[in-house]
């Protein structure tokens, strides 16, 4: 497997410069980065999941969905989504509300604390990454950034969005 260690060289063509090759150096780098993720993660005062902060970022990005639209955000079942929520009231971090309508149904959202648990979060991984990020040149972060935006580019072109369905591009 091709390894994205910085040992190689820099040719844009080649064998090595292939999409699949590129694929499995990127998903080294993925993973490398979904662990330093995680880690910071760790590190909060709350330890929470990767599946319950997803759902907090969730519930941020779209505050006040019910069970059901929650479940289909995160692709998980129901079940496992309602006792996801109720993990996450134990802890403080959500909270759920009779809907003012239509009393069958209750909304999530997030507590002043889920808030600052997020918050906490996104600042303990910034961090991580900065000092990551610190230990490349200049104008290595600049061909990253470039390149990063052409691959999320790339994707939205292929694959919908997480939230959208198949389909509806």
């Amino acid at each position: 497997m091709t390894r994205l260690d910085g040992s190689g060289d820099d040719r844009v063509e080649g064998p090595g410069a292939g999409p699949d090759a590129v694929a499995l150096e990127i998903a080294d780098a993925v993973e490398s980065l979904t662990n330093l993720w995680s880690l910071a993660a760790q590190e909060a005062p709350l330890r929470l999941s990767l599946h319950q902060l997803r759902a907090l970022r969730t519930l941020e990005a779209a505050p006040e969905l019910n069970l059901t639209a929650l479940a289909e955000r995160l692709h998980i079942g129901l079940p496992t989504a309602s006792r996801l929520c109720d993990r996450l009231e134990a802890a403080g971090v959500l909270e759920r509300a009779l809907h003012p309508r239509n009393r069958r149904e209750v909304r999530l959202s997030l507590t002043a604390q889920g808030r600052r648990v997020l918050d906490d979060v996104a600042s303990r991984r910034a961090q991580a990454l900065t000092a990551a990020l610190t230990a490349l040149q200049p104008a290595e972060r600049s061909a990253l950034r470039r390149g990063l935006k052409a691959l999320l580019a790339a994707q939205r072109r292929v694959s919908p969005a997480p939230d959208e369905p198949p389909g509806k591009r």
